[in-house]
């Protein structure tokens, strides 16, 4: 069953204001939004006006997200990985709202691990979550996309780089950054924009894991990015906003770049 989108879709900026209700009235889905980049999406969305389904593996976690995001949100746990908890997450979107306007395909790891010690399972983890999980969840949700709707896949900004220990992680993001522009050409029929958003060093409980001195990541991560400063939540939710709305009607198969100018300077 296909749902078209009214017309006249809310425009973000009118007179050189800025619009705080972009996604009114929209349905939303964001995988991995029980803390981080992907919860900062859904408080993003929810603020301008959509409605919105959020997932996490982490039943404690997903429940404080919940609350913290209040009225406007539908909370379903699951693993992104597992088929059977995209059947169920597929199945109450379907029961509770009938479509999705949005898809913010979010879930993700970052194990990091040189080649020389790597195993089979780390392999299997990167890409599992990485890549198998965005692909299915974009594909088991698919049915439900209205015509005119966005995709927004995360991908990272090392997905063109070549850095020491990251083999796994930035070729995954490579295929996540192939799925965008692969899948704009292929929906362009049905008027379905999809486009990759790359973040770089980001605020986030993730880009400390395993450290002990966080002021020196953060030091070392700084020193790094031409802004001189790592990356807020809010910026990255800024731009999966763009590219969720109309803001961003003209774009498709594009990767958004959010780095500090880390790949780009």
């Amino acid at each position: 069953m296909q749902h078209r989108v009214a017309e006249g879709a809310v425009a973000g900026r009118r007179g050189g204001t800025y619009n705080e209700t972009m996604l009114t009235d929209k349905i939303a889905v964001v995988t991995g939004a029980s803390s981080g980049i992907g919860l900062a999406i859904a408080k993003r969305f929810v603020a301008d006006g959509a409605h919105v389904f959020i997932t996490g593996r982490n039943p404690d976690a997903l429940a404080k997200a919940s609350a913290e995001l209040g009225a406007g949100v539908t909370a379903v746990q699951g693993d992104a990985g597992n088929l059977a908890d995209l059947d169920r997450l597929v199945a109450t979107v379907r029961a509770a709202k009938g479509r999705v306007d949005v898809i913010v395909a979010n879930a993700g790891v970052n194990d990091q691990l040189p080649i020389a010690e790597a195993t089979p399972e780390h392999f299997d983890r990167v890409f599992g979550t990485n890549v198998r999980a965005v692909f299915f969840t974009v594909q088991k949700l698919l049915p439900l996309v209205a015509d005119g709707g966005s995709v927004v896949l995360v991908a990272s900004a090392v997905h063109g780089k070549g850095l020491p220990t990251l083999s796994a992680y930035s070729a995954s993001k490579a295929a996540v950054r192939s799925f965008a522009r692969s899948w704009a050409a292929e929906l362009k029929g049905r008027r379905i924009r999809v486009n990759s958003l790359s973040p770089g060093a980001v605020e986030t409980p993730l880009l400390y894991a395993g450290a002990e001195d966080r002021a020196a990541v953060r030091e070392l991560y700084s020193s790094w990015i031409p802004m001189g400063r790592i990356g807020r939540p809010e910026e990255i939710a800024a731009a999966a906003a763009f590219l969720a709305s109309a803001e961003s009607s003209y774009s498709t198969g594009m990767d958004l770049v959010a780095d500090g100018g880390y790949t780009q300077l």
